[in-house]
């Protein structure tokens, strides 16, 4: 009889194989919560030419409504994803055409919630956007197997190689891919970065930085506005903030509400991070106006009030509770200027968070220095940085720059925060940033303009006296005078005796010890950001090379190693990296100038 042969029988039993998982994938995936049909309309109850109006802020932080024009709903605008189309016939949006943060903004049909606005296209004449089914948005949190994962969005680290802070700032400024939800030649509508105490030059930075996440970085007109407090709530339609930046440095990102559930506020109709699990402030906000732009309009609104914090980001909407509470860093920046007769000391509050944490930074230090204006072209910057780790011994350092902006300064503060929120060995709590920067109008750049050596030729036990002239364009020329000992069992030879500054210091490092900066576990992470960041550049570095001896297996220095044992641990099977055991005499003599050159002479040892 048909299909009670062999191969009907493994027939049945691949599709009741099959209908069995589809069973139990529907059990343990359930399809989220049914919809409301009294509150919400699906999507499959939209047909194009249907009036429609979506709640947003204008101005204030009153809640208007706007209308608009159903075009159309597209099915599977992305992988698993459908949207609906509007347009609108408000005059206000026509002549604005898509508004950054707008997003979220709750859109009405028939009465009922049917997503948000979410999606636009930039250049657009016509006010288009795209709407998230709120069906999608509503499924945001839930717990089932399209979860995404709690992991946060950072930065990826090499530390296979020495640590490198120029390295790990170029990462940051190149930013991160991020996806964007819309379809072919459209973009999530960006979230507005309103600051607040940035110069016009470092927002301009700070929006290329923060671009690939939607945000757009715009200069603002003030920080928090608590007088609209007892008036803002946040409602279907009014504005939610996202202070990334607190006090007397603001930076903090624009968004709408969509629909409040209880506690629960669903808002911006497009992730925000989308990796899962975050936590950030949430605040109500009031708009100052909409910038109608040809490129991208926008509103230019403030925070008003923390009232709670992001818990959830996914791909169709960002989730807040109210009453929570976003953990945030202390941030404390105290200014000496050459041009300002009071110490000014900024006092501000950083969202906690591996990836947004060192991109606002960076700007909020920039801002401190140069509230009083741009630095001369000659200029010297002091610096001491204290870093406050929960349960761990601080990073402090302190260092000089000149004539080199903010450039060195943000490099290593951004970088060694970078670094101890990123690490893959250990979670790490940053309990507090504090900075000292103290600017001169004056250039302490030098060169080394003669080396004098009291003999170049010399035997095993001798002494060299060592006189180095360095000279400075402002200050003239200084003598700097040691003496060098010759160590008693040097074999015979030529040897290289190099005087440099600190950026030549750390590149004999570099080569000479690699180990120095290559971390294997949190301890020796934070041994070498300590080795790189002791580094002074009001330094003059004696640097008298020794031949190899022994080896180096990893951290572990094995100078006294015979050769015939230092050949089988570096036998090619091994793992562990060996390299040859660099031995050198050193000592550094304290300058008033920051050398930036370096002299090597060579040295003959006698027999």
């Amino acid at each position: 009889m048909k299909g009670f042969g062999m191969d009907g029988i493994v027939g049945r039993l691949k599709t009741g194989i099959l209908l069995f998982f589809l069973v139990l994938g529907a059990a343990l995936c359930p399809a989220g919560p049914r919809l409301d049909k009294s509150k919400y309309i699906s999507i499959d109850e939209i047909q194009p030419g249907m009036e429609a109006y979506c709640l947003t802020t204008y101005k204030g932080t009153e809640v208007e409504k706007f209308g608009l024009n159903v075009l159309d709903v597209v099915r599977n605008i992305s992988p698993g994803r459908d949207a609906i189309m509007v347009q609108g016939t408000d005059e206000r949006l026509i002549h604005s055409g898509p508004v950054a943060g707008f997003s979220g903004s709750p859109v009405y049909i028939q009465g009922r919630l049917a997503g948000a606005l979410s999606f636009g296209w930039s250049y657009s004449k016509d006010p288009l956007y795209g709407v998230t089914p709120i069906e999608e948005m509503l499924e945001v949190g839930q717990i089932d197997c399209r979860q995404e994962s709690a992991t946060q969005m950072g930065f990826t680290l090499d530390f296979t190689r020495a640590i490198d802070f120029a390295r790990i700032n170029k990462q940051l400024e190149a930013g991160l891919a991020a996806g964007s939800s819309g379809g072919p030649g459209a973009t999530a509508l960006p979230c507005p970065l309103v600051t607040s105490g940035l110069p016009a030059a470092v927002v301009e930075k700070l929006n290329r930085q923060v671009q690939p996440f939607g945000l757009m970085a715009v200069a603002g007109i003030g920080g928090s506005d608590n007088s609209q407090s007892d008036s803002s709530q946040l409602a279907p339609g009014a504005s939610l903030v996202v202070p990334l930046v607190t006090g007397d440095i603001t930076m903090a990102a624009v968004g709408t509400v969509t629909e409040v559930d209880g506690d629960k506020i669903y808002c911006f109709g497009h992730s925000l991070l989308g990796y899962g699990s975050i936590d950030l402030p949430m605040a109500t906000g009031k708009v100052h106006t909409v910038v109608s732009n040809v490129v991208r309009s926008f509103k230019l609104a403030s925070p008003v009030e923390i009232v709670g914090a992001l818990r959830v980001d996914q791909a169709a909407a960002v989730l807040g509770q109210i009453g929570a509470k976003a953990r945030m860093i202390p941030l404390e920046i105290r200014v000496d200027r050459y041009n300002d007769a009071v110490r000014k000391v900024y006092n501000c509050k950083v969202a906690d968070n591996r990836l947004f944490t060192p991109m606002v930074l960076g700007p909020a230090v920039a801002g401190a220095a140069l509230n009083m204006g741009d630095l001369p072209p000659d200029h010297m910057i002091e610096y001491k940085v204290d870093i406050g780790l929960s349960g761990l011994n601080p990073i402090t350092f302190e260092n000089i720059s000149t004539s080199l902006g903010l450039n060195e300064i943000t490099t290593e503060i951004v970088g060694s925060v970078i670094i101890l929120l990123n690490n893959p060995y250990k979670k790490v709590a940053i309990e507090s940033i504090d900075i000292d920067i103290r600017i001169a109008a004056r250039n302490v750049i030098s060169h080394i303009w003669s080396v004098n050596l009291s003999d170049s030729r010399v035997k095993a036990g001798d002494n060299i006296d060592v006189s180095v002239i360095v000279e400075s364009f402002l200050a003239g020329k200084k003598e700097y005078r040691y003496s060098l000992k010759i160590p008693d069992d040097l074999a015979p030879g030529q040897y290289d005796l190099i005087l440099c500054g600190s950026g030549d210091y750390y590149k004999f490092l570099r080569k000479a010890a690699p180990y120095k900066f290559t971390p294997q576990n949190f301890t020796t992470l934070v041994e070498a950001m300590n080795n790189i960041l002791s580094i002074k550049r009001n330094r003059l570095y004696h640097l008298f090379a020794l031949p190899p001896a022994g080896i180096a297996v990893e951290k572990a220095l094995l100078p006294e190693l015979p050769a015939t044992k230092a050949m089988v641990l570096g036998d090619a099977k091994r793992t562990l990296e060996i390299q040859p055991y660099q031995n050198w005499i050193e000592k550094s003599l304290e300058t008033d100038t920051v050398v930036i050159d370096e002299k090597v002479l060579k040295i003959t040892v006698e027999q």
